[in-house]
């Protein structure tokens, strides 16, 4: 497809300009997974706090692990000249951070000699990186102190322990133990991918120059709590998201001391101001809001942070909220930015004068950037895209002119920095890693469209179309589901399931946020309450039926469907209550029934709040949107899958399934990834997967 062929409102879009090509329709190629696996992975920038320059890890993949190459790659923030490679080692490195005065950076790497990830300062003006801890633990995400003489970081430690001697004690002890038991007094017990240990994370500094470091929180009540854990985090480990103060005398970070409950009651965090001349820390919150991502206004003059009324709740909206500081409660004195908003806050960013907050927001299946002024007011639509996904907003804490820096990409348009001019209305592309192998690619944009499902609800789908697409002949529909259920399709570039790649073997993509899904307001989110299951797959099969009316190129009479974790739920609920729309069906990590979920997934009560109590209180719901208890009507062609290590779904869901597809005398085919965990991550298993489904889409499509 030529750059002709778009819509119009996509050719006037300056953000889609990238580079002048002379490609024509006839040279460019289907995507393959090669082609989209070795893209480079381009991640958040950082600017200096001057704003004249700004720093990005890039992702070098390879289909061999020991090949791949992550680096930090250094640019000039007006795009003036081209990015450089800042670093080039062995072992890649993370995490940048820039000093106060934008000559130097902190990064976490694991280099020759180290036997964990260790924090490294880099002088922009000359010389090698030099290594500024020691530690038996790995270090991460390391925070300058106002002044630059000191550095903060997380990182684990053993219960106990107090220093870095004690826990290097503590480390060869448990690594020289000749048994092998994990014990459990309380929930959770797993996370993510990861059996929990008796590590906890606590909050550390040391001199930017070298020296020993320093536990903050250690022979502290707040850590002696059995609940504690840090309260931000999406991954297998959890996060204190430290926020060093104006004045540099301590840190404000985000904790709960309730994770001990979770099986039984919601767990809100709270802020916490930990001195860094020791001491008890300060409990800055009350009530059972949550709050996160704290950070300071470059003035100084107020706290700001993420902030969920959650508790209780299966879903809320994230707000901004800012507190004047210093502040004994911040509660009690805080404002609201976002009230009203009724879309959740992203990131955030406040500008170098203080005076406005920028953030992003889901919306429709982009990611738009929005203004609020600092003081509170109306929220304003800096940038709503046409197309694509705003993310890792950076905006320099002292520049003398506004400068908003983040990445931008789209579902053909590869991740890239861009520098956005909101007076303008577009951004510029600062990184073009991957741009000219973009233009290679036989792929279109996706459509998307909005109808009223047959509930009464507008729901949006987007569309992806075939390589040489032919309006005039007829494609069958793979109709596919995102996981979540509070998440949404988006108009970038996806690597575990991407449109085109799936669309490749001449097939109709076709992907819709049923109710549950984010980026429509709070009350569509909280749509599934008792009703986790057969809703969603109303309006899925809904959007399939407005997709035929709408488009002539598909065919009614060739469909399939699948999707993973929340989409592999609804997928095996497809698998129980298919009328024969579907020929085959896809699942990757689906739930069996909605009670072995709760009982052997990483967490748990929000599931009871979504059903409305726990299965022994007798709610039918347990069992009435259960795919398990319809096992005697399994007939549809299904494609199982599952990763050893998930433990947000676990293995056992897909185990119940296929043995009930196998009594049944469904044909299925089961996949088991050892290596695995909730996504399927590594580069040849993931060729394996797509190679997978696409033939088993096609034996029943085609």
């Amino acid at each position: 497809m030529t750059r002709s062929n778009l819509h119009p409102r996509l050719i006037t879009f300056i953000t889609l300009i990238v580079v002048a090509t002379a490609s024509t329709a006839a040279d460019r190629k289907p995507i393959t997974h090669e082609s989209l696996w070795m893209m480079k992975r381009v991640g958040s920038p950082a600017v200096s706090p001057d704003g004249k320059l700004v720093i990005v890890d890039v992702q070098e993949p390879a289909y061999d692990d020991k090949n791949e190459v992550s680096d930090l790659w250094i640019m000039p923030s007006d795009g003036t000249s081209t990015p450089r490679r800042l670093t080039a080692t062995k072992g890649g490195e993370s995490d940048a951070a820039w000093s106060p005065d934008s000559r130097r950076i902190a990064f976490v790497a694991r280099r020759d000699g180290d036997e964990v990830n260790q924090i490294y300062i880099l002088d922009l003006g000359g010389g090698d990186p030099i290594r500024i801890t020691s530690l038996p633990l790995a270090p991460r995400s390391p925070r300058w102190s106002p002044d630059g003489k000191s550095v903060a970081f997380q990182m684990s430690a053993y219960p106990g322990t107090t220093d870095e001697a004690s826990n290097k004690k503590a480390a060869e002890a448990e690594k020289n133990q000749k048994y092998n038991v994990r014990v459990y007094t309380s929930f959770p017990i797993r996370r993510w991918d990861r059996w929990l240990d008796n590590t906890q994370t606590h909050l550390w500094v040391v001199p930017s120059d070298g020296g020993a470091s320093r536990d903050l929180l250690a022979g502290s009540k707040l850590v002696a709590a059995h609940g504690f854990s840090g309260g931000g985090g999406s991954g297998s480990r959890d996060s204190l998201d430290p926020a060093w103060t104006p004045d540099g005398r301590s840190l404000i970070i985000v904790a709960t001391t309730d994770s001990d409950r979770s099986a039984i009651s919601s767990v809100s965090t709270s802020l916490y101001q930990v001195s860094l001349s020791g001491g008890e820390p300060k409990k800055l919150t009350s009530g059972t809001t949550s709050y996160s991502s704290p950070a300071f206004a470059p003035n100084g003059s107020l706290l700001c942070f993420d902030q969920s009324n959650d508790y209780g709740k299966i879903y809320a909206l994230d707000d901004i909220g800012c507190s004047p500081w210093p502040a004994a409660n911040v509660t009690e004195t805080t404002r609201t930015l976002t009230a009203g908003f009724d879309r959740s806050v992203g990131e955030f960013a406040l500008t170098a004068d203080s005076s406005s907050v920028y953030f992003t927001a889901e919306d429709s299946g982009l990611v738009k950037l929005y203004s609020v002024a600092a003081s509170g007011g109306k929220v304003s639509e800096a940038i709503g895209p046409k197309t694509g996904v705003y993310s890792g907003l950076s905006i320099p804490a002292k520049s003398s002119s506004p400068i908003l820096i983040a990445n931008w990409g789209s579902a053909i348009n590869p991740t890239e920095v861009v520098r956005i001019d909101p007076a303008m209305g577009s951004h510029r592309l600062l990184t073009q890693f991957d741009v000219a192998e973009a233009e290679k690619i036989d792929w279109a944009p996706l459509q998307h469209f909005t109808f009223t499902a047959s509930s009464g609800r507008k729901v949006h789908s987007m569309i992806a179309l075939p390589p040489n697409f032919d309006p005039r002949k007829k494609y069958p529909l793979f109709v596919l589901i995102h996981g979540g259920a509070a998440n949404m399709w988006r108009d970038q570039i996806s690597y575990r399931w991407n449109y085109h790649l799936l669309a490749k073997p001449g097939f109709v993509v076709l992907a819709t946020d049923y109710r549950g899904s984010t980026g429509y307001g709070e009350q569509f989110s909280l749509d599934i309450l008792h009703d986790p299951l057969k809703g969603p797959a109303q309006d899925i099969n809904d959007a399939a039926d407005e997709a035929i009316r709408r488009f002539s190129y598909i065919d009614r009479s060739r469909q399939c469907a699948g999707g993973a974790s929340y989409g592999g739920h609804l997928t095996n609920w497809l698998e129980a209550t298919n009328d024969g729309r579907y020929k085959c069906l896809v699942s990757h990590a689906g739930l069996s029934s909605l009670q072995t979920q709760w009982g052997t997934s990483d967490g748990n009560y929000h599931r009871e709040l979504e059903i409305g109590g726990p299965a022994w209180e007798g709610n039918p719901l347990w069992i009435d949107q259960s795919p398990m208890h319809y096992a005697g009507k399994f007939k549809t062609p299904i494609l199982m899958s599952v990763g050893e290590h998930d433990f947000r779904v676990p293995m056992n869901n897909t185990l119940e399934m296929w043995a009930a597809l196998q009594r049944m005398q469904v044909p299925s085919r089961l996949l088991i990834w050892p290596d695995a965990n909730h996504w399927i991550l590594k580069a040849e298993d993931s060729r394996v997967f797509y190679s997978e489904v696409a033939e088993w889409l096609k034996k029943y499509l085609q």
